[in-house]
């Protein structure tokens, strides 16, 4: 019989806060964290772009997911995501095929308009060009990325002249391609018209919540459009988690980092629609879990949201991404990510339905089989007495 399959993996900006840490060593737990990941059965992470704030440091995800793939063994790994308008989609497409033979498969792009307008304002870019910059350069990527007729193109951010790729890839036919989408239909819109994959970034949150099931209304509407039929499983959903052992240690956890993440989405990185609320860090706490938009709490309250997630999808989607953040101290982090590996993941892949049917089974026939087995033991004992006995007599 089929059984649900549910990929797991995360979304790593990464958020480190508060910026007076050691940034090697920050990085290196973004590594590690990937490493144990891979180990404990994770199937996916993906690392995004950002050039400003202080508190998200990977500049370059794909030199990122480079250097991790070397040091890991099979989870994918994606570019989550990768500001496009900031790139020649020329470079882009060439560096992301050589990743993909580099990695075997591994690597898989996504893409958005860029997340932190000052990352853009640095290079001319304004908020309000992003998106339909985004929407020109995926389509020049695409065409780079799909067809072998020459594409000569000048838009105000770079120009192309007969411009080709030299490489195939290793993925046949193209490794996996997806867009962000928070609030706004533009990933939406591009993941129906080029059929790519769509990540669904903060959707636990007021507005990304309500707009899960739009999201997926808009890419259907807009891949029939363009003769396309349209994939569930790669649709993923993101949404931040702590779990422990017990909700009140949950809870204790999290008043180690939740203070500085907020304050971070409220007061320094300007991204409006990744909206906090809550001033101290019980009220932080209380907004978090009495809106839903995470879970603070045991395995059992994070299978909760992933079923309400799917309820809320009407229809089901491929992958849940965890948001990775650092709320917690790094051993109970590190604690959060064997509790969801452990639990959770079976809950949704079945991997546990023949073990828990076996057990069951074994269960419901114990004592009779306990019975014959005892009745054998002593049967045999008996014999060997007896043979004991009868060596005995002989001398």
């Amino acid at each position: 019989m089929a059984r649900r399959r549910l990929r797991f993996g995360a979304f790593v900006p990464p958020h480190h806060v508060p910026v007076k840490q050691n940034p090697t060593y920050s990085l290196q737990r973004d590594v590690e964290i990937v490493q144990l990941m891979d180990n404990m059965g994770f199937e996916e992470a993906w690392f995004g772009e950002h050039h400003s704030c202080g508190v998200e440091p990977i500049g370059d995800p794909l030199m990122f997911i480079a250097h991790v793939a070397n040091l890991t063994k099979t989870i994918r790994l994606g570019t989550g995501v990768l500001s496009l308008p900031y790139h020649n989609p020329l470079w882009v497409a060439d560096r992301m095929v050589l990743l993909d033979h580099l990695t075997r498969g591994r690597a898989m792009l996504g893409l958005g308009p860029g997340a932190l307008s000052t990352d853009a304002n640095m290079i001319g870019i304004e908020a309000s060009e992003q998106r339909d910059a985004l929407e020109q350069d995926t389509a020049v990527l695409m065409h780079l990325l799909t067809e072998d007729e020459p594409l000569t193109i000048e838009t105000p951010r770079y120009k192309l002249v007969e411009a080709r790729l030299q490489l195939d890839t290793y993925t046949n036919p193209l490794f996996e391609v997806a867009t962000a989408a928070i609030v706004s239909p533009s990933g939406p819109r591009l993941a129906g018209k080029h059929d790519l994959g769509m990540i669904s970034i903060g959707a636990t949150s007021a507005g990304g919540f309500d707009a899960v099931g739009h999201h997926w209304g808009t890419l259907t509407e807009r891949a029939a459009e363009f003769g396309h039929t349209p994939d569930r499983s790669r649709w993923r959903l993101v949404a931040p988690f702590h779990i422990a052992a017990t909700r009140d240690q949950a809870l204790r956890d999290v008043e180690h980092g939740i203070d500085a993440w907020c304050d971070y989405l409220q007061h320094t990185a300007s991204t409006p629609q990744m909206k906090v609320e809550g001033e101290t860090t019980k009220e932080r706490i209380e907004w978090v879990v009495e809106s839903g938009t995470g879970v603070i709490g045991t395995y059992e309250d994070a299978i909760n949201q992933i079923e309400r997630l799917w309820e809320q999808s009407k229809g089901g989607f491929g992958a849940m991404l965890l948001f990775d953040h650092n709320w917690a101290p790094w051993s109970a982090k590190k604690e959060h990510y064997h509790l969801f590996a452990n639990h959770v993941l079976p809950a949704f892949q079945g991997t546990t339905r023949r073990l828990e049917r076996n057990e069951a089974w074994t269960r419901s026939v114990r004592e009779a089989k306990a019975a014959e087995n005892w009745k054998a033991i002593e049967a045999f004992s008996q014999k060997h007495a007896d043979e004991v006995a009868a060596k005995e007599a002989a001398r």
